[in-house]
């Protein structure tokens, strides 16, 4: 086992051991937002589904800061008042996850940049201790890998964790009309100690409807 595999697997080993973890999962309707992707990739502007994530996740966050919050020693809370987010990258030696800081003040285009940034230095073995520390909360995509849902484990020093899946034809009812959506489902891992289940339900359904809400993306990206 690696020095870096030694690393992942004892921090964990005691996030499992020392934090009550539970799972929420809702799946989101993407059709929409991946057909205004496209429009938005004909008219010169790339951004991929993980970018409408991160930005739905900020906003949810800022929305429900319980879900933003650690405890550092399981009798007290830290609410955080920035969101600096967490991008699980898979490497050859394990896993890192880089942090874009005061991830809320930056619009979509700042947001991609970062996070592309970010991951090539995370693939190319060049971020810093610095980079990446002070997560306040991480999402671990997953959609490349063809999976339909699974569950992530918190990082130590963090309160929650979403696991975003594959997108997913799937068949679903429409004004009483069979048809197939773009399904992907996405879960949420939380604290117990400070983050109770309505709560954590009310987080993620609130990343669910930015997602499927394509007029508020035409809004805020143009």
């Amino acid at each position: 086992m690696s020095r870096m595999r030694r690393i992942i697997a004892d921090r964990l080993t005691q996030s499992f051991r020392d934090i009550p973890h539970f799972f929420v999962t809702v799946g989101a309707d993407m059709t929409d937002l991946m057909a205004y992707r496209k429009e938005l990739k004909a008219a010169g502007r790339s951004y991929s589904l993980n970018d409408f994530v991160m930005k739905s996740v900020i906003l949810a966050l800022e929305e429900h800061g319980d879900v933003n919050s650690m405890t550092p020693d399981g009798r007290s809370i830290v609410r955080h008042p920035q969101v600096h987010l967490g991008l699980a990258v898979s490497i050859e030696q394990g896993l890192v996850v880089p942090v874009i800081r005061n991830a809320g003040a930056l619009d979509m285009d700042a947001l991609h940049e970062q996070a592309r940034e970010r991951a090539g230095r995370a693939r190319d073995g060049k971020l810093t201790p610095e980079e990446m520390q002070g997560g306040t909360f991480t999402i671990s995509n997953m959609g490349m890998l063809g999976v339909e849902q699974f569950n992530a484990i918190i990082n130590p020093g963090e309160g929650a964790i979403l696991a975003v899946a594959s997108v997913q034809d799937t068949p679903a009812v429409r004004e009483g009309e069979l048809t197939v959506r773009k399904q992907m489902k996405m879960t949420l891992s939380a604290d117990h100690r400070i983050v109770d289940g309505a709560t954590g339900a009310q987080f993620l359904n609130a990343v669910k409807d930015k997602l499927e809400d394509v007029e508020f993306w035409k809004q805020l990206v143009g």
